[in-house]
């Protein structure tokens, strides 16, 4: 089972590896162009000394070598961007697409428990601050090396300047690494004061109706002052103690670097170095900051990447991201017969707590992703206990009931979005487990309360259910979900693109192109979950005749708000409290049911 869980869960290297010539290539010449750094440095000065000697053919050799290095550098950075560019983004793409194909496989309690920026950021922003972190980190590597080996040839030159440079290296460093400390902390009790005006902003912005209409603007500004100000408040302190530290450390650099510069002065007076060795020391004046930025720099490049890589891959970690689980059968001719048999299922909900590293010098460990998550349960509510019934093929059935009876739960268990606790929900006398995933997903079609309509075309968002479909099939599937009509009125027919979901249609006309869509699948059982809902009375009577129009073609199930829609069904089962109370059809339930009759004269009333 080790074995099994380690295969499945990737690793970046594994991505890496399928580019690693080019990152060989890439770190190659990298290399060649941070040592000529070193020789341009070097040759440079030993130029300016052999004019100053009046040596003018030796220092054109050196400044044509010069010239030379300087063109091979340009050669090595444009192929370093040219492979960066290149590969970098074709590593990015592919775990982008991978990460999403895994996403697709977690089951629909995976999203519920979840928020949306959970995968936004595991998905697209992970792999980027990857990618990129690792690229920064052979360039400061690169940097530091260069540096470093500038420092070994000054010694080489004069042991005093190399002292010199080193203990303005130490100190600046220990400056550098309170100051990343408290940045740190501060910065976690900046993002908490963000999150809060961010959170408060939105909602303002979302209920800026409600606000209007309540008078509570003065209010509301009273709290956004008190927010903002607070947030104001502990900016401030982190951007002052970056510029204190930072002016701490730049100072030390600074007048550190000014005294090397009159220590090489003295050393010249008394013939201990040459011109060019003090040619090389002032070049490289500015090494000493960039050698302690690009340590500090590194460290946290080290822990993002880290960080980024163990909670980008934890969308693998079947504890946390639930997967959707499938058998190998398949059926050709699905009939459409539905069977709950026994069922009990009881919504979970669960809290997940990462554990934290060990706290250093009294400061708060970092989140550990590197390890699952505990998996608190934080409420449960069973809402079916032994649950029965069966739906005749070709029918079309309604449930009915009050709100929390029970009602979308059956489609979600009867779709597989849910998995039952106990029990077997059977299609054609089999377990819908048992079904390979393509089976299930061309028996059943599912359109939601609020259907999800793509940014493209109305032949295309059709398209996406039956890619192979011809001209003829959507126009009778436009024709069945009575959007024709509509459709017809539009300069563009169905290439009129419909905006971002859906924004340029009315509800109606998203749930008859939703129905449509479905339509064209031509699946053997089509669920509605509360279509007809958030409609006005003339949308709802359209989409009611689109619906009416799959009897006798299609098994129907239909969880309804408005009982006013579903008294042509052949059956309703009527739901209290996770149990079906009664059935039959709609005069029959009218009738015999006083429940019902009740929530039908209430709502029309």
């Amino acid at each position: 089972m080790k074995k099994k869980e380690k295969a499945k869960r990737p690793n970046i290297a594994q991505y890496l590896k399928r580019y690693r010539v080019w990152i060989f290539l890439y770190a190659l010449l990298y290399v060649i162009a941070s040592v000529g750094d070193v020789f341009f440095t070097i040759l440079l000065a030993k130029s300016v000394e052999l004019i100053t000697l009046a040596s003018y053919k030796k220092a054109m050799i050196n400044i044509a070598f010069v010239i030379g290095i300087n063109i091979v550098q340009r050669f090595c950075w444009y192929f370093c961007s040219y492979i960066y560019n290149k590969k970098a983004n074709k590593i990015m793409s592919e775990l982008n697409l991978d990460l999403a194909k895994q996403a697709f496989k977690l089951n629909s309690k995976t999203f519920n428990d979840h928020d949306t920026g959970t995968f936004v950021q595991r998905i697209v922003d992970d792999p980027a601050r990857i990618v990129d972190g690792l690229a920064t980190v052979i360039d400061v590597i690169m940097n530091m090396a260069t540096t470093i080996v500038m420092f070994i040839y000054i010694a080489t030159l004069n042991i005093y300047v190399s002292i010199a440079f080193v203990g303005i290296v130490v100190i600046a460093f220990i400056i550098e690494y309170y100051r990343v400390k408290l940045r740190r902390k501060h910065r976690g009790i900046v993002r908490k004061k963000n999150d809060k005006v961010n959170s408060l902003t939105t909602e303002i912005v979302r209920s800026e109706k409600d606000i209007k209409s309540l008078g509570l603007e003065n209010k509301l500004s009273e709290v956004s002052k008190e927010n903002y100000e607070d947030y104001r408040k502990a900016r401030y302190k982190l951007d002052m103690t970056g510029t204190n530290y930072g002016t701490a450390r730049n100072a030390i650099i600074g007048l550190g670097t000014l005294l090397t510069l009159v220590l090489g002065i003295y050393l010249r007076q008394l013939g201990l170095i040459t011109l060019a060795t003090y040619m090389i020391i002032y070049s490289n004046r500015g090494s000493v900051w960039d050698l302690v930025w690009n340590i500090g720099q590194l460290t946290n490049l080290i822990v993002d990447i880290r960080v980024s890589h163990d909670r980008m891959f934890s969308l693998y970690d079947e504890n946390e991201f639930v997967t959707e689980k499938f058998g190998d059968k398949t059926i050709e001719n699905v009939v459409g017969e539905i069977e709950f048999k026994a069922v009990s299922y009881t919504f979970r909900e669960y809290e997940y707590k990462r554990k934290r590293k060990p706290a250093k010098h009294g400061r708060e460990g970092k989140i550990d992703y590197s390890v699952p998550p505990e998996k608190k349960l934080v409420s449960e509510n069973k809402i079916f206990n032994d649950l029965s019934f069966k739906i005749t093929p070709n029918t079309t059935v309604a449930f009915v009931g009050k709100s929390g009876s029970g009602k979308s739960t059956i489609l979600n268990l009867m779709s597989k979005m849910y998995v039952v606790d106990d029990g077997e929900v059977l299609i054609d006398g089999m377990n819908i487990n048992e079904f390979n995933k393509e089976t299930l997903r061309k028996t059943i079609s599912l359109v939601n309360q609020f259907p999800y309509i793509f940014d493209m075309t109305i032949k295309e968002n059709l398209l996406l259910a039956k890619g192979d479909a011809t001209d003829e099939e959507v126009q009778e599937a436009i024709a069945k979900a009575s959007l024709e009509e509509f459709v017809e009125s539009l300069p563009k027919g169905v290439d009129t693109k419909v905006g971002e979901s859906g924004i340029k249609l009315s509800g109606g006309q998203k749930q008859r192109l939703a129905i449509a869509r479905a339509l064209l699948r031509n699946s053997p059982i089509i669920i509605f979950d509360e279509s007809t809902s958030s409609l006005d009375n003339f949308a709802q009577e359209e989409v009611k005749k689109s619906i009416d129009g799959l009897k006798g073609k299609s098994t129907i199930v239909i969880v309804a708000h408005r009982l006013s829609t579903i008294k042509n069904v052949d059956k309703i089962f009527f739901l209290e409290n996770g149990e079906i109370v009664d059935s039959g059809t709609f005069d029959e339930l009218f009738d015999k049911n006083k429940s019902f009759k009740s929530m039908f004269l209430a709502e029309n009333i």
